[in-house]
């Protein structure tokens, strides 16, 4: 039965903060032996009654595990935390928030300190953590044979997606659907607005709005094959040309709802410069390129 029994791996965790104190939690309610540090002692002193080993300096946390996990408030941290210690031989798991040139450099620290690295970026808030029907995720880039070798361990307080060996693809991957989330939040910031001095229940008007964002959603799958294949007008139902005829309606009912057009007029003046560069029989899919010149 012994050889048969799997082995929890030993890990250590800096930071402590909400996302930090949930990754912990789940760790050691696992069975994994965790020892963690973070700047304020007191959070790591009530993971103590948990089974976590509490090391009083970052450098001994780093020493007391080969997999070394750090959860900090930006890239800055990771610097200022790691400074004094010794990588060498360590596998550097880093799922603080930054940007993929931050990753890519950072990578690049690690190396030169004789660790191995993986970025990550966490598609979920605190309360997803440990709750794997909440559907949470964290993109991991670098070293496909490290991200191999813990992907188990990795994958216990949320669920692992490996997007590629550049280092700057998860963060890449992150800050791209939320940036994405960010301008789904505008549209609906939009629609609250139109209807906001109206006889209109707002929790009422809630799933109409969340029903039709969703079946929009569908949307992407057609952007991306027409970047994919580079033919815009393939599968068009509504064309650009069309589109943009129909953008004075939406700006002139804000005006007579009294609601600012500022979160529409970027996009719509997108469209009216793509219409006038390329063909208006494409679909909106040309936007991207004025974007990513």
């Amino acid at each position: 039965m012994t050889k048969h029994t799997v082995e929890k791996t030993s890990l250590t965790l800096l930071g402590l903060g909400a996302m930090g104190t949930a990754l912990a939690r789940t760790w050691l309610a696992a069975g994994h032996r965790l020892t963690v540090w973070n700047r304020n002692p007191a959070r790591a002193a009530a993971l103590a009654a948990e089974g976590a080993l509490v090391a009083d300096s970052a450098a001994e946390a780093v020493a007391a595990n080969t997999l070394v996990v750090v959860c900090l408030l930006d890239d800055a941290s990771v610097g200022e935390v790691l400074a004094g210690s010794d990588l060498t031989g360590k596998d550097l798991v880093n799922l603080t928030t930054g940007t993929p040139a931050q990753a890519r450099a950072r990578h690049e620290w690690a190396r030169e300190r004789g660790a191995r690295y993986l970025d990550g970026g966490i598609m979920a808030v605190p309360p997803m953590i440990g709750v794997p029907e909440a559907g949470g995720y964290v993109f991991y880039s670098g070293s496909p044979e490290l991200f191999e070798r813990h992907r188990e361990t990795l994958g216990v307080p949320v669920g692992t997606t490996y997007v590629g060996e550049d280092a700057g693809f998860a963060a890449l991957h992150d800050v791209a659907l939320l940036s994405a989330m960010y301008g789904m939040f505008a549209g609906a910031a939009h629609a609250f607005a139109l209807i906001r001095k109206e006889d209109i229940d707002p929790v009422s008007f809630a799933p109409l709005l969340a029903d039709w964002l969703v079946a929009m959603a569908r949307g992407v799958h057609q952007t991306a094959d027409q970047l994919q294949s580079g033919d815009y007008t393939k599968g068009v139902v509504s064309n650009l040309a069309m589109q943009v005829a129909g953008t004075p309606t939406f700006l002139s009912t804000a005006e007579q709802q009294g609601v600012s057009t500022e979160l529409l007029d970027p996009y719509f003046e997108l469209m009216r410069r793509r219409l006038s560069e390329g063909s208006g029989e494409e679909d909106l899919t040309g936007v991207i390129d004025l974007l990513a010149r």
